[in-house]
């Protein structure tokens, strides 16, 4: 009897179906991502969001992947962690998402890794480039791009060799994100021997800088790398240029590297330099696939350019669905993981090669860039190894 007891349990939970992979089912792939919508970087988060649904809307609309649809569910944080907390909280426990997409903000996705990693959820290309989004373990977060830290060690080296920079003073939001400009500054300003002289701290909605200026002018200051809010940046730089203080240069990380900076009426931010992780796009409107998409985009946005955020989001999105059709038709996290892995492809929108490998980084690359003209001009090109 006892036998026959053991035997009969056997079958039973033999014949048990395999739990199923949160997020996913015959018919559907859910994202999700906790973005800025109506805050200080709404300019990066509002379009990425769109142009990332247009891109699932064309490949669902071609069967999807696998025969799945991909359902990507959207949250505004206005860039508060709080609501960002909330976000990902409802996104991982009432939508059953499988995977946090594109998340924005440094602190942001910090705070919501604890929840994610509760419940295996992949974090992947989040729209911020702080050290922290590949920090210990790793298994689950993939970056699509270079660090802030790296890209402003390179910009600062860059200017002290290319345009004689000798005195290092960030203006920076105190936050995860800023720090690690602030740091990546001073530790490079230190390695080549410039002076770090001092620094300033702001708000992320902060508009007056003139008492900021004033003192980083007194204090000698020819460098300025510059870690606020879009807003932030063009209206700092346009107060120095007020000021009449038009020697000072300033540098911007990826965080500054956007379309708006560079149109600014007037010429407000010309001069303006940016270490980021990738290229502008109007250099690379005549690329083929550049021009295909520019073309879908704007007709089905009414815009007449699209600009750095939707950049990112129709990388971003091109980068999911290839790890997605990698991952095979028995969709888990694990098979996910895996595909990336082993992705590699030529990401023409980027304007360079994406391979995550191991260390879960899709591109090293960082592009130094000028605004000239109205137009981001690169001038340099290294990685985040200084080759």
């Amino acid at each position: 009897m006892k036998k026959l007891l053991m035997t009969a349990a056997a079958l039973a939970v033999s014949a048990l179906p395999a739990m199923a992979q949160q997020g996913v089912t015959d018919t559907e792939i859910i994202l999700g991502s906790h973005s800025d919508l109506s805050g200080p970087f709404a300019a990066f988060g509002a379009p990425a969001m769109q142009a990332a649904q247009l891109y699932f809307d064309e490949v669902n609309a071609n069967g999807g992947v696998h025969g799945r649809q991909i359902k990507l569910v959207v949250e505004d944080t206005g860039y508060q962690v709080p609501k960002a907390v909330q976000a990902a909280n409802k996104l991982i426990n009432r939508d059953k998402i499988f995977a946090m997409f594109m998340a924005l903000g440094t602190p942001h996705n910090i705070a919501a890794f604890k929840l994610q990693e509760k419940k295996n959820i992949p974090n992947f290309n989040p729209l911020s480039a702080a050290r922290q989004m590949l920090d210990e373990p790793i298994d689950l977060k993939f970056v699509g791009f270079s660090s802030y830290y790296d890209g402003i060690r390179a910009g600062v080296r860059y200017m002290k060799e290319n345009e004689g920079s000798t005195t290092v003073c960030p203006m920076y939001i105190p936050s995860d994100f800023g720090k690690e400009i602030a740091e990546g500054a001073k530790d490079e300003a230190e390695a080549l021997g410039m002076t770090y002289a001092t620094e300033t701290t702001h708000k992320p909605d902060e508009s007056d800088f003139v008492g900021a200026l004033t003192k980083l002018k007194g204090e000698g200051c020819d460098l300025i790398p510059i870690a606020l809010s879009l807003r932030g940046v063009i209206t700092a730089v346009a107060t120095a240029k007020k000021l009449g203080w038009t020697e000072v240069k300033f540098l911007g990380s990826s965080a500054a590297f956007h379309t708006a900076v560079a149109k600014v009426p007037g010429g407000v931010t010309e001069g303006m330099y940016a270490a980021a992780g990738w290229s502008d796009l109007e250099a690379r409107a005549g690329d083929p696939t550049v021009a295909a998409w520019i073309k879908s985009y704007t007709e089905a946005t009414g815009e007449s350019f699209p600009g750095t955020g939707a950049l990112l989001g129709r990388s971003g999105a091109e980068a999911m669905v290839r790890a997605l059709e990698a991952a095979g038709p028995d969709l888990t996290v694990e098979s996910f993981v895996a595909a990336l892995e082993g992705l590699k492809y030529d990401d023409a929108i980027m304007g360079g090669p994406a391979e995550y490998g191991p260390d879960h980084l899709g591109s090293s690359a960082i592009f130094i860039s000028r605004i000239e003209g109205g137009s981001w001009k690169v001038i340099g090109q290294t990685d985040a190894a200084g080759g």
